[in-house]
């Protein structure tokens, strides 16, 4: 199977890509094929992955996987949420904008740390296809109160995992990739793949 991946995420596309490398699903990044971000005003991470797979579908003529994620923070009443990738403002490059958003979340965070990041994947075999398979994943843990760790991406140097001491920038890649929402979720959609008999 040949799937646009509809993200210009770096580290989106580094993860998905792991994850789907021992599968014979040729994953293609839609920026490869000269496809923009789709816009992603809707409320919920369900609505955006649908809107994200939908457009790169159509613009490629090929089945498309949307991912929408997000971490929530329970304090905040669910924020970032949808808006986690620009939730201290769109400027700057990715990094700096990571480093904001961060920023913002520690100085909102105050005795409630609790939080958990939400993935939503969205496969569409064709634009039009009116059963797209839907994965979610749920993956808790803690604000931490410094950022720890090199790896992973976002908000994973503030991901404290309580039972192992670490954050999400503290693991390796392999093992991020193994219990994340984002793995979770491509797990179970892999798994409503093989189940479909769809055409």
């Amino acid at each position: 199977m040949r799937l646009v991946l509809a993200s210009g995420n770096p580290g989106k596309l580094r993860e998905i890509g792991a994850l789907l490398a021992p599968r014979s699903i040729e994953l293609i990044p839609q920026a490869q094929l000269g496809i923009g971000e789709a816009a992603e005003p809707h409320a919920t991470f369900l609505e955006n992955a649908l809107a994200k797979a939908r457009h790169a579908s159509r613009a490629a003529g090929l089945p498309a996987l949307g991912d929408d994620s997000g971490l929530c923070v329970e304090a905040l009443a669910g924020e970032p949420g949808v808006r986690s990738a620009c939730y201290a403002g769109r400027e700057g490059s990715r990094e700096e904008r990571d480093a904001r958003n961060n920023e913002k979340i520690l100085s909102n965070v105050k005795q409630d740390r609790n939080a958990y990041y939400c993935c939503v994947m969205v496969l569409l075999r064709h634009p039009g296809d009116p059963r797209p398979l839907v994965a979610e994943g749920i993956w808790r843990g803690e604000i931490a109160r410094t950022p720890r760790g090199r790896n992973g991406f976002g908000y994973d140097p503030l991901f404290l995992l309580p039972e192992r001491g670490l954050t999400a920038a503290e693991l390796e890649p392999a093992e991020k990739n193994r219990i994340s929402h984002r793995g979770q979720a491509l797990a179970r959609l892999l798994e409503l793949l093989n189940g479909s008999s769809r055409p």
